[in-house]
């Protein structure tokens, strides 16, 4: 499935023309073993694993782009309908295949697969559901792409983000969730458009558990550098706490207002996963709040937990984590974020 058998065998009889139809340039060198070849690969094929894959190549992210999925004639269609676009993209070989050696040499491998809920069952039986497909997916990524970097989206990505920590063997900063990256998108989106700026002039994350115990930084909120809250203070206007509160209620009912009206969400996510990917591979350092092993930070205990904490990322995954500024009441709900994602950690068979 990695190739298309009509490529480069337009000759008689199937010939293979690619290496007759250049003139070869004479005394060449071979190429510079210092230039990197970038590959990723995405495994599941739906409609967030696709959005995913389709920014990618707009973003000319990848030299080599790998889809795996369990349903061979979805997948082949995948590949085939991006293979056709060719012509109007970065170029970018792409492959696809059920066996996930087709991610062998993978600098970034980033997982989307996920069981669906049936109606009717809890949040643990379907967690307990994904960590079985995450024991078939993460050990044979390890063992083809042992060098690469994990990135989860799969949900809930902070106990599945730990799940694959556990299965891979990976050292914690080559693990990673895409947390709370698009949320705190999200609330940039909202704060810029109460007042009325552009969202990339807006500084602001959410932290803690990607779903309902999240907790938005108020304190360390600036717009064009400027601190909100403090500024607010010092000239005197009155802002309420429950105004707050609202937006980020609304940031939390974001995902649930997009899927009721289109049945699922993808473009989003699809551009926060690609601008994780771009600062991981080409080592951009940037922050971002993604799921990370927290244990130790901001007083958390209790045991190997990961949330969303603004870290900086680079071509070694999770570089580290900032001294962001929380008061002691962001703090606390940090913990207890935490605690939440504990209690349900607890209840999982691993089978490890």
């Amino acid at each position: 499935m990695h190739r298309d058998p009509s490529a480069s065998s337009l000759g008689p009889g199937g010939l293979d023309l690619s290496g007759a139809f250049f003139r070869p340039i004479q005394n060449t060198a071979p190429p510079s073993p210092t230039k990197r070849h970038t590959k990723i690969a995405v495994v599941g094929v739906g409609n967030v694993g696709m959005a995913i894959a389709q920014t990618i190549l707009t973003q000319d992210l990848a030299d080599e782009l790998a889809l795996i999925d369990a349903k061979p004639d979805k997948l082949r269609g995948e590949m085939l309908d991006l293979q056709h676009a060719a012509a109007f993209l970065p170029r970018t070989r792409i492959s696809a295949s059920v066996d996930y050696a087709v991610a062998a040499g993978s600098d970034l491998c980033i997982v989307t697969a996920g069981a669906r809920q049936i109606p009717g069952e809890s949040r643990l039986n379907l967690l307990q559901r994904n960590v079985a497909l995450f024991r078939a997916i993460v050990p044979a990524l390890a063992r083809h792409a042992p060098d690469s970097i994990l990135l989860i989206v799969s949900n809930p990505v902070d106990v599945l983000t730990y799940v694959a920590w556990k299965l891979s063997g990976f050292p914690s900063n080559r693990v990673v969730g895409s947390g709370t990256n698009l949320d705190s998108s999200r609330f940039r989106f909202l704060i810029a458009d109460h007042l009325d700026v552009n969202a990339q002039d807006v500084q602001a994350y959410i932290v803690g558990e990607h779903g309902d115990s999240s907790v938005a930084l108020w304190s360390s909120i600036s717009v064009g550098g400027v601190p909100v809250l403090s500024f607010l203070e010092k000239q005197q206007i009155p802002y309420e706490k429950e105004t707050l509160e609202n937006i980020h209620k609304a940031v939390i009912d974001c995902a649930y207002q997009v899927i009721s009206l289109k049945g699922y969400t993808s473009w989003a996510i699809g551009y926060s996963v690609a601008s994780l990917a771009r600062t991981l591979l080409r080592d951009q350092r940037r922050i971002h709040p993604v799921s990370v092993l927290a244990r130790g930070f901001f007083g958390i205990e209790g045991g190997d937990v990961f949330l969303s904490l603004p870290a900086q990322l680079g071509r070694g995954g999770v570089l580290g984590v900032t001294n962001v500024h929380m008061t002691e009441e962001e703090a606390r709900r940090l913990r207890e974020s935490a605690t939440t994602i504990l209690e349900v950690q607890s209840q999982l068979d691993l089978g490890i």
